[in-house]
């Protein structure tokens, strides 16, 4: 034993004696260990006058409980505003994300596939797709998001799902090329008629006098939106349509399987990180064989847009952007509610549509201006609808 540690021991038992009644003593007995180094602080500082230590010791204990409850008081305001703020910051940060996200995607796409007029859509996609696995397995390296493991028995109830995804995400590409996004956005509330009509079929599930209402006034804007367009390409309308089909079909083969694909994993459950793996893993070797089939390798290999560097900033930024849409997108409707949810993604529409007009400088004539505002109150008034 050291010879500071015994005088230190020496000092304490000699404040613990019973024949020792001064306030130094008592705060000992007490156990405050705080206490003990004051007092051994003081002796070595060869003041042996008890009175003198206990007065010190009386004025510190004094101050340290008024700074302690002082303390206290104020982590507690500091908690309570703490909490305060992260309840208002939480749903705004979350929405402000999930609405950059969505909309920097369809924008950053268009840019790629007409600006850049690159014709290989199924390119785009499988590049995109790389980059969403590589992000996640290098997450998940990390332990920063955890998702169920790929087994064959779910791999197998999934891959439905898969293909009508991987058709959706080509057809929206190949429409995106032709249409400009503000008649593109108007044109994707075809896609709630459809899946009103095959939950009516699928699930017998109705839907109140107001959706069909909403979803009437989507036809007539979808219609006047078409018949007034400037630049109307029905090569482009076409795969817009198909889109809509395998939108719909999409979210319904997935309210169908999931269940099933639950029951496939080994804990029973199926977060939105493993079903966003799963979609960009399995269409990876699906999209290999199309650029096969459809010559596309041949295509992308001497095309001279893909030697610009820039065009690969955009091209790896929506492949980025299309990851960070899943993840805002699960972040915003846990602080919010789907009710919120659907409301925000349909006022979403509204900037998309004038950003796409004003940075492609799409033709609008007043008819078409007028068709696209009547549309996207047609996409609100269907989601207050829905909530009723």
């Amino acid at each position: 034993m050291s010879l500071e540690f015994r005088s230190e021991c020496d000092d304490i038992e000699e404040a613990k004696s019973p024949s020792n009644t001064s306030v130094a003593a008592v705060a000992v007995k007490n156990g405050d260990a705080s206490v003990y180094k004051i007092i051994h602080g003081y002796l070595k500082q060869k003041n042996n006058s008890i009175i003198k230590v206990a007065a010190n010791v009386a004025r510190k204990a004094a101050s340290n409980k008024l700074s302690r409850k002082t303390s206290d008081v104020f982590d507690t305001l500091l908690q309570k505003q703490q909490s305060k703020w992260g309840n208002k910051a939480g749903p705004l940060l979350s929405g402000i994300c999930y609405c950059i996200a969505s909309c920097s995607m369809i924008l950053l796409n268009k840019v790629v596939l007409s600006s850049y007029n690159f014709d290989a859509g199924i390119s785009l996609m499988l590049y995109q797709n790389l980059i969403s696995v590589l992000i996640l397995l290098i997450l998940e390296l990390f332990r920063v998001i955890s998702t169920e493991e790929l087994t064959w028995k779910l791999i197998k109830v999934w891959i439905p799902v898969n293909l009508v995804f991987i058709g959706m995400l080509l057809t929206g590409m190949y429409s995106l090329k032709y249409i400009n996004v503000a008649m593109v956005t108007i044109l994707k509330n075809m896609t709630n008629i459809i899946t009103a009509i095959g939950e009516i079929y699928i699930f017998r599930k109705g839907q109140n006098k107001k959706v069909w209402a909403a979803l009437f006034l989507m036809i007539v804007s979808a219609v006047c939106g078409g018949i007034t367009d400037l630049s109307f390409h029905l090569v482009g309308y076409t795969w817009q349509i198909l889109n809509c089909f395998l939108t719909a079909g999409y979210s319904l083969t997935l309210r169908r399987l999931m269940d099933t694909a639950k029951q496939s994993t080994k804990s029973g459950s199926l977060n939105e990180v493993s079903m966003v793996l799963l979609n960009n893993a399995l269409s990876i070797p699906f999209a290999l064989i199309l650029v096969i089939a459809f010559n596309e390798w041949e295509y992308v290999y001497q095309a001279e847009v893909i030697r610009e560097p820039m065009f690969w900033v955009v091209a790896t930024a929506s492949g980025l952007l299309g990851l960070a849409i899943s993840f805002s997108s699960v972040w915003f409707l846990h602080q919010t509610g789907p009710t919120t949810y659907s409301l925000v993604g349909s006022l979403n529409k509204v900037p998309i549509s004038v950003a796409g007009i004003l940075l492609f400088n799409v033709p609008v004539s007043v008819e078409n201006f007028c068709s696209i505002v009547f549309g996207l109150f047609a996409g609100i008034f269907f989601a207050k609808a829905k909530m009723s």
